[in-house]
């Protein structure tokens, strides 16, 4: 079913480079969501013109926007940075162009929803083959568990990592006990949620950073908890698939060294984020 026409109580931020086959993925397990009170903002880090032709004849049941930026190299932070400032929504919720959705992440993300909380969950990297199973249709992504649980052995003999991230666990159920029991210790960014007012606070992503991973969540995480903040793990429950593609490794010294830099005067609130300062 549509969202109605009331204003969206969320505001699914989902990053992009290039990728449109697979974006064309996420957005089919967008579709299949329980809960459906949202908008939908694909930030790019670009201006594809294959990505934009695929969003304007894309005939999605949610209100979609498209938000480009010039390519000049990772500039990540800046298109999140620019996608807070445009969502409609007070709950935003983040995940990247490369990961598919179990049909209650959204569900998740906003029924524990917190103004003083972090939400954060986790992705199970899959194999090859897995991965293109889901892609050409042959398992529902409503399957996953089974297949999982199954085929748990091969899938990890055959490159797949955190399988037990894959697995949902219905929390009224009789092991509903085990995703209370799971913590997060860092935030990831491709599954993480967080109020308007929280990213306001630290004065959202630190563009200072100019290579992926640290400053898209690991610096987020010292920041928030700086300022009050609390993470709150949606491991087995906010679960999402993460399709296999070979990965290029960044070095992280710069990152590190920027994030060091900044934890050793407790700047919890970045001089280059939403505003500059």
């Amino acid at each position: 079913m549509p969202m109605s026409k009331k204003s969206p109580k969320a505001s699914l931020i989902i990053s992009v480079y290039k990728d449109v086959h697979f974006l064309e993925q996420v957005m089919k397990s967008v579709e299949l969501q329980t809960w459906r009170e949202f908008e939908v903002i694909i930030s790019e880090d670009g201006d594809n013109p294959e990505m934009k032709e695929y969003l304007q004849h894309l005939n999605s049941t949610f209100p979609i926007q498209h938000l480009t930026q010039e390519d000049l190299g990772w500039r990540k932070n800046r298109a999140l940075n620019r996608a807070i400032k445009s969502a409609k929504a007070e709950w935003l919720v983040f995940i990247d162009g490369d990961c598919l959705l179990h049909p209650r992440f959204m569900e998740f993300h906003f029924k524990l929803s917190d103004k003083n909380s972090i939400l954060g969950g986790k992705r199970i990297k899959l194999d090859e083959n897995t991965s293109l199973d889901l892609i050409e249709g042959k398992i529902p992504i409503g399957k996953m568990n089974h297949v999982i649980i199954k085929k748990f052995r091969e899938i990890s003999r055959n490159g797949g990592q955190f399988l037990e991230e894959g697995i949902f666990i219905e929390p009224t159920g009789i092991l509903g006990f085990i995703p209370k029991m799971r913590k997060m210790r860092n935030l990831k960014g491709c599954n993480m949620s967080f109020h308007r007012s929280a990213i306001d606070a630290i004065n959202g992503f630190n563009e200072e950073y100019k290579k992926p991973a640290v400053g898209e969540d690991i610096d987020l995480v010292w920041r928030f908890e700086g300022l009050g903040y609390r993470l709150i793990s949606l491991r087995n429950l906010a679960v999402q698939y993460h399709l296999f593609h070979k990965e290029c490794w960044i070095e992280q010294e710069e990152n590190l060294e920027i994030m060091k830099r900044n934890q050793k005067v407790q700047r919890f609130v970045c001089k280059d984020g939403l505003k500059k300062k």
